[in-house]
């Protein structure tokens, strides 16, 4: 469920086809905001895929959770009936949770003040932040481990990098594994606006996400949710699972640095990058295509640069390098999982997704342009091996390798 698709074959054609997924905000009424854009998940209704009574004790983001699962689990072929389900778990990674339900039931208490407190008795499992895996594995009776990641914008990648390190220590055989994200709401844009981390191109949203461009100033505001099914080989190969690509490598580090900028030099994400290498058994020359964070932020997109090129030196030059929320929009908790998707269905495709929003007279002067950033236009090549990035506030650093499964 991404801005610009509400299921993984339409969101992976449209960032193919490099389609922006911003617009003007449609979930509230944004006219006094200093943004009033931003890339929101269209035509959803949550009663399309869940039982009305039951939707509405969600907040949105657990709603967008509840049907990227109910996708990635009916297309990996899981028959429930025949699966030990103890041994299936669910990591979702969320980074804020349901701040639309914390907004409008504090905003109800303010009309009721004087009356005492009044609150939906559904309020608090709406809106913590770990009730999403919570709902997954009642939907589906999964007794395996249940949890939530929360590390800003990098929480969707450490999902998926827990998932992967349990079934390696034979702590479960499939683990439902992604991030959920809404917080396009008056709290998420109005704090971000007074962060000055977002966007305020209001006069072309669609092209207000420029990762790498001399004129970008702030990210975009996304929303959605992304869902990976981790199994562990053998098993998928026992039950014939069809498999995209294999999680190579895993890695985390931290900033140590500033609450909300990345390091200048990159120094937390090189080191991020050099972890998953070590952890996959790789060298940096193995990896074709990275997905990089490339929020379209001044400090960030440099930092993010240098450690690039510090870490695979000369190789840097052969490489891909995308950042996919110049269509998307930055769907915080949730970008790992989407970003994961692109980078595993790069993988499969031999295609890599473009940095949309660049203008040849629009470069940075810190920025090196002979690195190839997949500019405008999707690139077809064989991607043997794929890193995606995430960095999120607080220094939080959360990097995964996929490669091609090799029978």
């Amino acid at each position: 469920m991404t801005p610009v698709g509400n299921t993984a074959p339409e969101t992976w054609a449209n960032l193919v086809a490099g389609v922006s997924g911003a617009g003007p905000i449609t979930h509230f009424d944004a006219s006094l905001f200093k943004t009033r854009f931003a890339c929101e998940v269209k035509n959803f209704n949550p009663n399309d895929f869940i039982d009305r009574k039951e939707a509405r004790k969600m907040d949105l983001y657990t709603q967008y959770a509840i049907v990227a699962a109910k996708e990635a689990v009916t297309d990996s072929g899981l028959d429930v009936e025949r699966e030990d389900l103890n041994k299936i778990g669910v990591i979702f990674g969320v980074g804020i949770g349901g701040m639309h339900t914390f907004e409008e039931e504090t905003g109800n208490y303010a009309l009721h003040k004087d009356q005492g407190p009044k609150y939906n008795p559904f309020f608090i499992p709406k809106m913590i932040a770990d009730i999403c895996a919570g709902q997954i594995s009642i939907m589906y009776g999964f007794h395996g481990p249940n949890y939530v990641t929360s590390s800003a914008c990098a929480s969707s990648t450490n999902a998926l990098a827990d998932a992967f390190n349990l079934i390696r220590l034979g702590k479960a055989n499939v683990i439902v594994a992604g991030g959920a994200e809404a917080a396009i709401f008056p709290c998420g844009i109005g704090g971000f606006n007074a962060m000055h981390a977002i966007s305020t191109r209001n006069d072309d949203p669609q092209t207000a996400s420029r990762p790498f461009s001399a004129s970008r100033d702030g990210f975009v505001m996304g929303e959605g949710a992304g869902c990976l099914i981790l199994e562990e080989l053998e098993h998928a190969k026992a039950r014939g699972a069809k498999i995209y690509a294999e999680v190579a490598g895993a890695g985390m580090s931290a900033d140590a640095h500033h609450l909300t900028a990345s390091h200048p030099e990159g120094l937390g994400a090189k080191l991020v990058m050099m972890n998953a290498l070590e952890d996959a058994g790789m060298q940096p020359e193995d990896i074709d295509y990275i997905n990089v964070h490339g929020t379209s932020t001044p400090v960030g997109d440099i930092s993010e640069v240098k450690a690039i090129k510090a870490l695979f030196g000369e190789h840097a030059y052969k490489l891909n390098i995308s950042s996919t929320k110049s269509m998307t929009g930055h769907l915080l908790g949730a970008a790992g999982a989407v970003e994961a998707l692109a980078s595993v269905l790069a993988v499969k495709n031999d295609v890599v997704p473009p940095t949309i929003n660049h203008a040849e007279d629009d470069n940075d002067e810190e920025i090196d342009y002979n690195l190839n950033f997949t500019f405008n236009k999707a690139q077809k090549r064989t991607v043997n091996a794929a890193l995606s990035n995430t960095f999120g506030f607080g220094g939080h650093n959360a990097c995964i390798i996929v490669k091609k499964y090799a029978e």
